[in-house]
């Protein structure tokens, strides 16, 4: 009988601690989410934690890379509820071992967890032309409502240790902690570099254990990053570690991975040192038929350059070291598509069937990417392949992704970028220089005459560059109206009034001449006319007058490449009018812009002569002031009218 009364006695006890202990939960969790929507009034939605923890440990004298990952997140508001799904990546090289998600919402003062059961598996579409098989797990939670909580978790093991990659801090929304973790063998020794990071907010700590280190970084309440078109790259900006194994010990032999430019060269060059070492009769001979009659080297490479172009489809479908390891080029002659290895792989093998020499495959970053090899001596630097070529002093940049760009201009995404050189046993590192705006020019010259109020005009365009290549991938192989909307859009002068009546177009093909549009238009109501007097401003092409840089902008501004605009107005004198004010002058440069704006009269005609020069192809935020006091200038010289009194 006492026995039982005791067992009541515990189980009420234990009922009342069960009682006090949820209640204590639910007001904890109630009082989190009070404060974290006074501490973030401005969003929908706080990631409460991030954090990534490696193990990388020597198992049967090899080494084993893990990872564990966590992700939780808070919603704020009834608007927050809207972002119900998540994403975590992994591919062959990390593979995927395990992974859990679940809501946690309250109910009756208790947490209560729904699984995630809507998961799906897509291919990821990040843009790289160096594509690398990544997978994407999209979750989707349940049961969302504000004070709800998204977590999720995951396992992967890295195949390959020189592929470990970069752990970013910040994100789009604010984050109260970041944290990455490495635990590591005291036989295996890491590198790292730091990113974005000038107030060194982010917090190290290294712990001694007794058979490991434990690398701790962490980041607490980051800002959220501003999403603001025209940047160079959210990694330009976004707080971020880049880490690799520099080397690990066994049995007293220490055996070296990453952490210079020619280990990281000896790494990439075990995935082609194999490559076309076959001849290919077929591939030959298409080779010395494309270069039949052709010169010079450079007349043959042209040839070979542009054939590619026009016969290699350009697609990315890699699996495993497939991401890594050009195709053999007869396979790729054989398919007639490939990735950008592969379309260096084949560039190269005709050069040398083509009897071409200092041809070679070179590993390259692209523009998305803000290191340099010196920097960071990983794959993280590398997202694309291209072929080079050594012309004496000169070297010529041959990437074949890009079906317009001409021999002897690199694409525009790897301007500035380091060219790693596969020369055998030797590398090289190459420099690609900013295109110069002269070669990405677009002129345009307009001959006016005036009737009855009217503007009628003919007109020719000429588009060069980068600007050539950007106009034909937007016209791309439209047709009938479309086609003439496009053109009508790129001609467009004036007002809403403009009317295209017809025009025509050439060197559609031929990538080293300039696109031509020849055009005729006319435009109503586009003069003003005050009593006697008609005005007219022949500046109709007002190249920036929109890009006034915000005053909050927190990003650099990416141009993506430089240009040099050219425009020449000649407006026939009404026979019954006179001129009575020509615009000034305008000689305008700094190292930013070089603007020249020319208004002469020439017997019966007035013409307006304008160049505008782009010089700097990134303005950093220290060049927004003078940037926008340029701008201002410009538009002020844009509203400048020609005035004619009639007789």
């Amino acid at each position: 009988m006492m026995q039982t009364l005791w067992w009541k006695s515990v189980n009420r006890n234990l009922l009342l601690l069960g009682i006090t202990f949820l209640s204590v939960n639910s007001i904890n969790a109630q009082t989190n989410f009070e404060t974290y929507k006074k501490e973030y009034p401005d969003y929908n939605e706080l990631i409460v934690n991030n954090s990534t923890s490696y193990s990388i440990s020597l198992v049967d004298k090899k080494l084993k890379v893990l990872q564990d990952n966590q992700y939780e997140s808070i919603i704020l508001s009834e608007n927050g509820i809207q972002n119900n799904k998540e994403t975590f990546t992994y591919s062959d090289f990390v593979k995927l071992l395990s992974y859990d998600a679940y809501t946690i919402v309250q109910d009756k003062g208790r947490d209560r967890k729904i699984k995630v059961t809507q998961a799906m598996e897509k291919q990821s579409q990040n843009g790289s032309v160096f594509h690398d098989d990544i997978k994407i797990k999209q979750l989707v939670f349940p049961n969302l409502e504000s004070g709800a909580k998204k977590l999720y978790k995951y396992s992967t093991e890295f195949t390959d240790p020189n592929l470990l990659h970069k752990f970013i801090f910040s994100d789009v929304l604010p984050t109260k902690n970041a944290t990455i973790e490495i635990k590591t063998d005291k036989s295996i020794n890491i590198g790292f570099v730091i990113f974005n990071d000038p107030n060194h907010a982010i917090e190290f700590n290294k712990i001694d254990k007794k058979d490991s280190y434990i690398y701790q970084w962490t980041l607490k309440d980051s800002k959220p990053i501003k999403f603001e078109q025209s940047s160079p790259g959210y990694l330009y900006r976004v707080p971020h570690i880049v880490f690799y194994i520099k080397d690990f010990t066994i049995d007293n032999k220490k055996t070296e991975l990453l952490g210079d430019i020619q280990r990281m060269y000896d790494y990439n060059s075990g995935f082609v040192k194999d490559l076309n070492l076959v001849e290919d009769e077929a591939l030959k001979n298409q080779t010395l038929s494309i270069i039949e009659n052709k010169k010079t080297d450079e007349e043959k490479l042209k040839a070979i350059f542009y054939w590619v172009k026009d016969n290699v489809k350009y697609i990315a479908f890699e699996n495993g070291y497939e991401g890594f390891i050009p195709r053999q080029a007869s396979l790729v002659y054989e398919r007639k598509f490939g990735d950008c290895k592969d379309m260096a792989s084949i560039i190269t093998s005709m050069a040398k069937y083509a009897n071409i020499p200092n041809v070679y495959l070179a590993w390259i970053g692209s523009r998305n990417l803000p290191y340099s090899f010196s920097q960071i001596a990983t794959s993280a630097a590398i997202d694309h392949m291209i072929a080079v070529y050594k012309k004496g002093t000169e070297y010529i940049f041959l990437d074949a992704t890009d079906q317009e760009t001409q021999y002897g201009i690199p694409t525009a995404f790897i301007q500035e970028k380091e060219a790693l050189l596969y020369n055998g046993d030797k590398f090289q590192i190459v420099k690609v220089p900013v295109t110069n705006a002269e070669k990405n020019a677009i002129k345009d010259s307009v001959l006016l005459t005036i009737k009855n109020d009217k503007i009628i005009g003919t007109g020719h365009l000429e588009i060069e560059g980068y600007n050539r290549t950007n106009t034909l991938n937007q016209i791309g192989d439209s047709s009938n109206k479309t086609k003439f909307e496009k053109i009508k859009s790129l001609v467009l002068k004036g007002n809403n009034k403009f009317n295209l009546y017809d025009f025509c177009e050439d060197n559609i093909r031929e990538r080293d001449k300039p696109y031509d549009v020849y055009y005729d238009f006319d435009i109503d109501n586009y003069i003003i006319k005050v009593d006697k007097e008609l005005y007219i401003n022949l500046m109709f092409d007002k190249y920036y007058e929109k890009s006034t840089i915000e005053k909050d902008r927190e990003s650099s501004f990416d141009f993506d490449y430089l240009s040099k605009f050219y425009s020449f107005v000649e407006c026939i004198i009404p026979q019954n009018c006179q001129v009575k004010y020509i615009p000034k002058n305008v000689d305008l440069e700094n190292e930013l812009l070089k603007v020249k704006i020319e208004y002469q009269q020439k017997n019966n005609s007035i013409v307006m002569q304008s160049t505008i020069e782009l010089k700097k192809i990134i303005l950093e935020v220290t060049d927004f002031p003078l940037w926008n006091e340029t701008i201002k200038k410009l538009k002020s010289n844009y509203s400048e009218t020609i005035i004619l009194k009639e007789k």
